[in-house]
């Protein structure tokens, strides 16, 4: 089986050692320090004190590898767009793309949200690019339960966590999803099929689309931030908001914000991946967590004055580091 990673970082280095170790024929798109090192060293991840290599054939050029059975993007959202401009020549008649990317994706409103089902999202793909190039049809999309970090160009860590949840933007039982989802765990991965891939999307979203931000304009890790109860009221506030978008799209969250809170303690003191990015200024990814969830907002007629202030206040600090567009 012929897979490419697109983006060959955390994430994507994570799941393309798996399936190498699979016997998949493993390539990747990459550029400048991941592009090298992945051309003289492979992919290595390690787990523990356990190393594991891979071999893979990487190039900047998505036309030197030809189509693909399936890409794997796993790039961060403000990427998507060149990615999909350049995605062309991994596409074959029958090749799927997995999404494994975090925040409201351009195919979220696909096959699903009633009255707003097929209505693009301006905040996640404003010229219509990245439908143009990857339709809905194309996709599986996944919702990613894990910690990984790059310790170096091509070098993975995976610190905690194995889940892997796909599923059709439509909501069918596909032969192609049921086959990935085989793969997936042969792999090794905690992988499952989901019949409504949009609600995992959302309840992964309703924790980190607030503690994403606020670690990334504060510098302090997710144990601080919800340590402080003003700012923990302010967190909750904002997932109520997006809570009651969600019932009116069709995926509803039973917990409270409580609940949620509850389960991001489990894991510790940890700096947020959009606080890892800001330190490592790189560009945030506040349009598919935040800006989204505003967008959808004004489409379901929910008031969002505490999701407007986390946008505005995350956005205000990332344009003066030069990590979001200037209006």
């Amino acid at each position: 089986m012929k897979v490419c990673i697109y983006g060959a970082g955390a994430i994507g280095g994570w799941i393309g050692v798996h399936l190498a170790q699979q016997g998949c024929d493993l390539s990747a798109v990459a550029r400048g320090a991941t592009l090298q090192a992945l051309q003289q060293n492979g992919l290595s991840l390690r787990q523990g004190d356990q190393a594991i290599q891979a071999s893979v054939r990487a190039c900047e050029n998505p036309a030197e590898l030809g189509p693909q059975d399936l890409v794997i993007v796993a790039v961060k959202a403000p990427a998507m767009a060149d990615v999909a401009r350049h995605i062309g020549p991994l596409m074959g008649p029958d090749t799927v793309v997995l999404t494994a990317m975090n925040g409201v994706p351009w195919w979220f409103l696909q096959g699903f949200g009633g009255a707003l089902s097929g209505t693009s999202l301006q905040s996640v793909d404003p010229s219509g690019v990245i439908a143009q190039h990857i339709p809905a049809s194309r996709v599986i999309g996944g919702v990613v339960h894990a910690s990984c970090s790059v310790d170096a160009p091509g070098v993975i860590r995976h610190h905690f966590g194995n889940g892997l949840i796909v599923g059709e933007p439509g909501g069918d039982d596909t032969p192609r999803l049921r086959a990935l989802t085989a793969l997936l765990v042969r792999a090794g991965f905690n992988a499952t099929a989901s019949a409504q891939i949009q609600k995992d999307v959302w309840y992964k979203l309703w924790g980190n689309m607030t503690i994403n931000p606020i670690s990334a304009f504060t510098g302090a890790t997710t144990d601080v931030i919800l340590d402080d109860p003003l700012v923990r009221q302010f967190v909750s506030s904002v997932m109520l908001e997006a809570r009651e978008i969600g019932e009116l799209v069709g995926i509803p969250i039973a917990q409270t914000p409580d609940d949620r809170h509850a389960v991001t303690r489990k894991l510790g003191a940890f700096r947020t991946s959009m606080l890892q990015d800001v330190q490592a200024r790189k560009p945030v990814e506040l349009d598919a967590l935040v800006s989204a969830v505003r967008e959808l907002g004004q489409l379901t007629g929910v008031a969002t004055p505490f999701t407007d202030a986390l946008l505005g206040l995350s956005r205000l600090h990332a344009r003066g580091l030069g990590l979001y567009p200037a209006q």
